[in-house]
């Protein structure tokens, strides 16, 4: 069997594809959605699952700049941080991380069977600081944008820096 070459750490350039491509660079701050598995809506108690494990990696294996958690799909803006000198986590490492231990505790906790997240996420690599400011936008304002809250400070499953 061949290794996954996307759970090892990145210390160059890299890019695969599955469904979607896939471009990964040392040090690169990243806007990434992933999905819940067709049919599966987060309830209020996966919401803190999924939450908690996305705070519970944060300063381990990436820099966390903002996330939400919404019934569907989860976004968050954040930066790898270095496994050893000069190599960083990869993508699939981090995404692993979250879905991995999220599955598995809304899984033992609802006693759900089956997926609870789609295998394949959206990330991009973050090019400027505009673009930046506008991923954090959209992260912070997406609970407003649906109709849940009237401030974004109002939604349970909202992070962004500073907000704690």
């Amino acid at each position: 069997m061949v290794p996954d070459n996307r759970l090892l750490p990145v210390k160059d350039f890299m890019v695969y594809i599955r469904n979607l491509p896939h471009w990964e660079h040392p040090d690169s701050v990243y806007f990434i959605t992933f999905r819940t598995a067709k049919g599966f809506t987060l309830s209020d108690v996966a919401k803190n699952i999924a939450f908690a494990s996305i705070k519970f990696h944060a300063d381990k294996k990436y820099k966390l700049y903002s996330c939400v958690i919404m019934d569907s799909h989860v976004h968050s803006v954040l930066q790898p941080v270095e496994e050893s000198e000069g190599v960083f986590y990869s993508i699939a490492q981090i995404m692993h991380s979250i879905k991995s231990y999220s599955a598995n505790r809304i899984q033992r906790l609802l006693n759900k069977r089956g997926k609870i997240w789609q295998d394949e996420s959206y990330d991009r690599i973050v090019r400027d600081d505009e673009e930046y400011l506008d991923q954090m936008d959209y992260v912070i304002y997406n609970p407003l944008k649906a109709g849940l809250v009237e401030k974004p400070e109002d939604y349970r499953w909202l992070f962004y820096e500073g907000s704690d």
